[in-house]
């Protein structure tokens, strides 16, 4: 079999990769290891979700494996110095979801400045949330360069919010700043000055708990926070403390560690924390630009020869808007 999938591409992205290839969706093998290691050891190339885990164990099971694809851009549960040994091509749709994300961030700042729109969606009328705020003026702190902060950027300026930034991995004199039009700021100032924080750093183990009660004393009261990054660079027990105090009006935390603010926990019945199911990459468009770019790859990875180290590499960075064909339409269903 020459590709596998156990995530599902847009319909169009299949039927493309379907007339040059031989192609087996069965997306119940990303829950049944067992019969999953049965089904690799003829496959050529593997679409999986991200709770699959790539190990070297993994990889014993596919002896003619030549791509690994996902439509996430995490490399988290990717071995990918096995992969390298075994000269398995590693495809990521690195920036499929860069601009879903930022139009995520964005629309939980303006939900929580305008709070009685979710009311109102929630079907209650007429209870008063209080007067609203507005981002043109706002001070806004961006917690972190991902790559979904740079669009986000372009966004919050062209709405007139003031831009502080903070990036523990960027130092202040980079151009990035200047760029996006972010004052580079300590983390200190950053949270003393900011009326909002969107956080989405990219994650490593050793910023746990990064966010912790000596970087909240300095948070400005009534502040707002929306994050996209791990909610372990999150020390629990200190968000609750500011959440309860006022210092932390109110927070939305994409795609939480379920434990973060499960029964038991301080977080877990503050009524101002808002978490959501990684709805940031959710839309149409973001997986109509991670289907193509990944049926793409494949297609490339298949008809290389072998030995040319091709495979090897992990693909480089693709662009927000451009990986579709002409004639590939975004679809106007999930279906």
């Amino acid at each position: 079999m020459e590709i596998l999938l156990l995530d599902r591409l847009v319909p169009e992205a299949l039927a493309w990769l379907g007339e040059r290839h031989q192609v087996a969706y069965r997306p119940d093998l990303a829950d049944d290891p067992a019969a999953l290691r049965r089904e690799l050891y003829n496959v050529q190339s593997v679409v999986l979700p991200r709770r699959v885990q790539v190990t070297r164990e993994f990889l014993d099971f596919a002896p003619v494996l030549r791509g690994i694809a996902r439509m996430q851009g995490s490399a988290e549960s990717t071995d990918l110095e096995a992969c390298r040994e075994r000269r398995v091509r590693v495809i990521q749709a690195n920036s499929a979801q860069v601009r879903a994300t930022a139009e995520f961030l964005l629309a939980s700042l303006m939900l929580l400045y305008r709070r009685g729109i979710a009311g109102a969606v929630k079907g209650d009328r007429t209870a008063s949330h209080g007067l609203g705020r507005e981002l043109h003026g706002s001070v806004v702190g961006i917690l972190g360069l991902a790559p979904a902060a740079h669009a986000l950027a372009l966004m919050l300026d062209a709405l007139g919010a003031r831009l502080i930034g903070y990036d523990p991995a960027v130092h202040p004199t980079a151009s990035t700043w200047q760029r996006l039009r972010i004052q580079p700021v300590s983390l200190n100032d950053l949270l003393s000055r900011a009326d909002a924080v969107t956080a989405q750093v990219l994650y490593a183990k050793r910023y746990e708990h990064f966010i912790n009660a000596k970087a909240l004393a300095h948070c400005k009261p009534g502040q707002v926070w929306v994050a996209t990054t791990r909610s372990a660079l999150f020390e629990p027990d200190a968000l609750a403390t500011a959440m309860a105090d006022g210092r932390i009006d109110a927070a939305i935390l994409d795609g939480a560690d379920p434990a973060f603010a499960g029964r038991g926990t301080s977080l877990y019945e503050h009524p101002n924390l808002y978490l959501t199911p990684r709805l940031r990459g959710a839309t149409r468009e973001a997986r109509a630009r991670g289907s193509w770019y990944v049926a793409q790859r494949l297609h490339e990875t298949l008809t290389q020869p072998r030995q040319s180290g091709f495979e090897a590499l992990m693909t480089g960075p693709m662009g927000l808007d451009s990986v579709l064909p002409e004639s590939a339409p975004v679809p106007l269903s999930d279906s």
